[in-house]
């Protein structure tokens, strides 16, 4: 019988492996003393890997002979696979990125003001269940929850893509795949890797996640109590012209939705911010921004006004376009007149697959529409 060699071995059980970043420090700890290595090695390990996005740190660090090798063995490192990636003229660098089960998942870098520093936008689910009818993601339907060490390897990802071009990952938002809220023990398990000094080192405030508006999620995320953003994607000032566009509208209203965030805000003192994708004869109207302005005008928040990024026929068969320029700074003049505190987000990878699940569907085959003014992380 041919004899297997320990690479294949290794190859066949890499889908029931542990990345190492599913592991918190306490759970390196306990394994290191199993191994009969020294528990106190855990937190440096993971930091070194952090900080270098994957193993390159452990070559600076005084360790245990055999220690690396054990690890290697037990855990996958330098994971996922990236199965493809596009890179726009103004730097946003798009990454689809293969899990252990060979599912897909995308993130996202996208370009600051200042030439040392990026942003990063990590998915939180293969897939999205919430069905807004003009995202691409929604088109491929939910397939499972990420587990917390595929989002913390997403961020990973994101800073060996930034560590290669000279620059440095300084915020991170949970606006990619998926709704955040519907895995939210992973996605703060994630947080309370990547944000604290001891690991990621990223920042508290550095950290937003966004929601179509799950409040039982909001309220969660609140007793969390971990000084993070939210965001709330409302695209409608009025439940009626919600509803149709994000089937979760029908449950939760947008009287109850902000009210939650008034709560989130009063504990937490973080503002929060509003999105607002505008679509042409939708929700683009001077009126529809009166509303809005009345909601949201006696409220601290900020209004984030997005421009829409094509992905051709939705669910309900509609071909959503982008508002007239005109229209959207119509819009943005009627907030500002009645004190609301509002720009346009500025559009990122005009020239790539740059709506949220485009790439991935691309990848897939499968029709994707434009990628006309794209905007890089947003759900649209």
């Amino acid at each position: 019988m041919e004899a297997v060699s320990a690479d294949a071995k290794m190859e066949a059980n890499a889908e029931s492996r542990r990345t190492l970043s599913d592991l918190s420090v306490g759970e390196l700890e306990a394994w290191l003393a199993e191994s009969g290595f020294k528990a106190s090695h855990a937190e440096a390990l993971l930091r070194a890997y952090y900080e270098s996005g994957d193993e390159a740190g452990w070559g600076e660090m005084l360790l245990p002979r055999g220690l690396v090798e054990k690890l290697r063995g037990e855990f996958l490192v330098n994971r996922p696979e990236q199965v493809a990636r596009q890179v726009a003229e103004d730097g946003t660098t798009k990454l689809l990125l293969k899990l252990r089960d060979g599912r897909t998942v995308e993130t996202v870098m996208m370009t600051d003001f200042r030439e040392d520093r990026v942003a990063g936008c990590v998915s939180s689910q293969v897939g999205c269940a919430m069905g807004c009818d003009f995202c691409a993601t929604t088109k491929t339907g939910f397939e499972r929850n990420l587990t917390t060490g595929e989002i913390v390897e997403q961020f990973l990802a994101l800073r060996r893509e930034a560590a290669a071009v000279g620059k440095n990952v300084q915020t991170l938002v949970f606006m990619g795949m998926g709704e955040p809220m519907l895995n939210l023990d992973n996605v703060l398990e994630a947080v309370r890797r990547i944000a604290p000094n001891e690991l990621g080192a990223l920042g508290w405030r550095q950290i937003t996640v966004s929601t179509v508006g799950i409040v039982p999620g909001i309220e969660k995320m609140m007793e969390a109590n971990l000084n993070i953003h939210l965001a709330v994607s409302l695209h409608a000032p009025d439940d009626e012209t919600r509803a149709k566009l994000l089937p979760m509208g029908k449950r939760f209203g947008v009287e109850e939705i902000l009210a939650a965030a008034d709560r989130y805000q009063a504990k937490t003192g973080r503002p929060v911010t509003i999105q607002y994708c505008l679509l042409k004869g939708v929700n683009d109207s001077p009126e529809q921004a009166r509303m809005l302005a009345e909601l949201v005008g006696a409220r601290r928040m900020h209004v984030n006004l997005l421009w829409y990024n094509p992905t051709g026929l939705s669910l309900k068969g509609v071909a959503y376009e982008r508002a007239e320029s005109e229209a959207g700074e119509a819009f943005v003049a009627v907030l500002r007149e009645r004190g609301v505190v509002a720009h346009f987000r500025r559009p990122r990878g005009r020239d790539i697959d740059a709506a949220c699940g485009q790439l991935r569907r691309r990848a897939a085959g499968q029709d994707v529409g434009t990628t006309e003014s794209g905007a890089g992380s947003e759900r649209a």
